[in-house]
């Protein structure tokens, strides 16, 4: 791939979220079950960082979990491709009186070298697949062990390979493009209100290539590997029953050998050397 057509991937990734932004709260991007998989992502940052630390969100979105994280008295700076989403987050920062602890900025995680702080954060998290739209992965690592502190953290939830609910659910309406989407080894389009996403999937081992050079892997679990992923909220609506005991037994096994490979997407935990 050519230099022009990653910055044209860029681009197209960018528009897409600046378009989708004054309503990303709502059920495009925080419907019922993305919250449950958020409040899974804020008890590994919860395990993982001290209290006050400093931190880097990757990807912040419209600021849930950097204010979230900011309430708990940490000291975020919250970075995003989309200018339209730095907004969102800057102005909810301000609305919940924590504008002092988030620092929003107009920052792709494929150009965290525009950040100067070198060795002064206690770690880095990028929630619900950020990542996934980067395309050099080996950069952001490289950029992530000039700013840590030695023994700092990373904690990042991925989209992944291997979703059985999603294989299911096309399989069974004979979509089979769809169903092999997800094991394409480059980059493939993703359409989002009108616009492209352009979006890599990555199995918890294939992610952590490019980062082993400077991050030693501490954990990695599956997300959503039995309860369903967020496009089919009507289970959840449905049979609530069911959906309660589907995620308990997530919790329960995503971190098991085999299982941790599975899910609409999964959580990984690397340590600076």
């Amino acid at each position: 791939m050519t230099e022009s057509d990653r910055q044209m991937q860029l681009r197209d990734t960018q528009d897409a979220f600046d378009s989708v932004a004054a309503d990303y709260d709502g059920p495009r991007g925080n419907n019922l079950l993305i919250q449950d998989m958020r409040d899974e992502m804020w008890r590994w940052l919860d395990k993982t960082f001290a209290p006050s630390s400093r931190l880097i969100d990757l990807g912040c979105g419209t600021g849930l979990d950097a204010v979230r994280m900011a309430h708990l008295g940490h000291r975020i700076t919250a970075t995003d491709w989309s200018s339209q989403m730095v907004a969102r987050t800057a102005d909810r920062a301000r609305l919940e009186s924590v504008a002092d602890r988030v620092q929003a900025m107009t920052v792709g995680a494929h150009e965290l070298q525009r950040l100067e702080e070198e060795g002064t954060f206690d770690g880095a998290y990028s929630n619900l697949g950020p990542l996934n739209c980067i395309p050099d992965l080996a950069d952001v690592s490289s950029a992530c062990a000039r700013l840590l502190k030695p023994g700092g953290a990373l904690v990042f939830t991925v989209i992944g390979r291997i979703c059985p609910w999603e294989i299911a659910y096309y399989a069974l309406r004979g979509r089979w493009s769809r169903v092999k989407m997800r094991f394409a080894r480059n980059v493939v389009p993703v359409g989002m209100n009108k616009h492209t996403i352009w979006t890599r999937y990555y199995t918890p081992r294939e992610f952590y290539r490019a980062f082993k050079g400077d991050f030693t892997l501490e954990h990695y679990r599956g997300l959503c590997a039995f309860a369903p992923p967020p496009y089919l909220s009507w289970v959840r609506d449905k049979y609530p029953r069911c959906y309660k005991w589907l995620w308990r037994i997530d919790r329960h096994t995503a971190g098991w050998p085999l299982m941790r490979l599975l899910g609409d997407h999964f959580l990984i935990v690397m340590r600076k050397r």
